[in-house]
């Protein structure tokens, strides 16, 4: 029997970033979802702001939102700039996903904008933990037109999206993580 350290070092590290193009077409319960967005309810959150907001976008939300990245993408970039590849890719992406979570942050006012983007990396990072845990793929994208994606997810005006949560259901096999050691990241002060 694994004890709780065992089994939490077991989910982060087995953790790992698994991008639209490896999901396979089956749906995600809802009551799956709601337990990955349970857990971000527990993050760290100075003077308890909360900050986490998100937009849950499946099945005909989908195209609507690789629709509405197409829309932003060929508005922002000059003709020059321009590349039907990637505008494709929008629709693409969001139509290989079977959940695309928005993330959002509710800016208090009460403490440095900083500390609220930590409390929702925390939540998002609880999240993906859980996903890991259900056997659910996950990745953060964070594309600059998420800036403009206010409107289209009904945001008010002290709330911006940072990121897109996509999740499905995958076949990848665990792979070893890319890291370096610890030894050459932490310092010791104890004299």
């Amino acid at each position: 029997m694994s004890t709780a350290y065992e089994t939490i070092v077991k989910i982060i590290k087995e953790r790992r970033s698994i991008f639209p193009a490896s999901y396979i077409k089956k749906e995600i319960p809802v009551e799956v979802i709601n337990q990955i967005l349970e857990t971000a309810n527990y993050a760290p959150t100075h003077k308890l702001t909360q900050p986490w907001r998100f937009t849950v976008i499946r099945k005909a939300g989908l195209p609507k939102l690789g629709e509405e990245l197409g829309k932003l993408y060929k508005k922002k970039v000059s003709p020059q700039q321009f590349l039907q590849k990637k505008y494709d890719s929008f629709a693409e992406k969001t139509s290989q996903a079977d959940c695309i979570i928005a993330i959002n942050m509710a800016v208090s006012g009460k403490i440095p904008e900083w500390e609220e983007l930590a409390a929702v990396s925390c939540a998002v990072q609880n999240m993906a933990l859980t996903a890991e845990s259900l056997k659910v793929g996950a990745y953060w994208s964070s594309p600059p037109l998420i800036d403009d994606l206010g409107e289209f997810l009904g945001l008010t005006e002290n709330e911006k999206c940072i990121g897109l949560f996509y999740m499905g259901y995958h076949n990848e096999k665990p792979w070893a993580p890319n890291r370096t050691p610890m030894e050459g990241k932490v310092k010791w002060i104890e004299d």
